[in-house]
């Protein structure tokens, strides 16, 4: 997972690279979020919902990684910045789903001004490994949105609930 810079490629620019930066930060305070939700879910003893959560958490650590490996393969600097404290109350499991839409949806936007960017900088290392985010966000909006509908249709009939948390618990850790 760790790697030094072998290729001794060229660094992003500065904006592009303060970017990334910021984009690790992003990437980590979304996996604290999702940790956040994830013990919420626990104690209200749903833990396939947390599992579901815990898993996408690792995922967003594992996206962290990606740009933190990117930014030292092209020689730049990695600079780690403070994570503020996630929400840690949620009115539901339909709520916390919810945020976590929400979340999706401006790690979308920041993914897409990160593109921009590298587009308008000629950056085409930049712009290649952003594909892969880009492609990944449709995939992550499009399952926390069809959680969110789900949710709703079990509105408060515990069963629909209970059964649904069942279902989410099945999720595998994605390798």
């Amino acid at each position: 997972m760790f790697r030094r810079n072998q290729s001794g490629g060229q660094s992003p620019n500065q904006p592009t690279l303060d970017a990334m930066n910021e984009q690790i930060n992003n990437e980590f305070a979304s996996a604290y979020a999702y940790l956040s939700m994830s013990a919420y879910c626990e104690s209200l003893t749903l833990p396939g919902f947390a599992r579901w959560l815990f898993v996408q958490s690792q995922e967003e650590v594992e996206h962290a990684m990606k740009f933190y490996n990117f930014i030292l393969d092209r020689g730049g600097n990695v600079v780690l910045r403070t994570i503020e404290q996630p929400p840690n109350t949620f009115d539901s499991p339909l709520d916390v789903f919810q945020k976590a839409l929400e979340n999706e949806q401006q790690v979308t936007a920041q993914i897409h001004a990160l593109y921009d960017m590298a587009l308008k900088q000629g950056d085409y290392p930049s712009q290649e490994f952003l594909h892969w985010f880009i492609n990944e966000q449709v995939e992550e909006e499009k399952i926390t949105s069809d959680a969110v509908a789900r949710l709703t249709l079990a509105g408060d009939h515990p069963e629909a609930l209970l059964m649904l948390d069942n279902e989410f618990g099945s999720r595998e850790d994605e390798e």
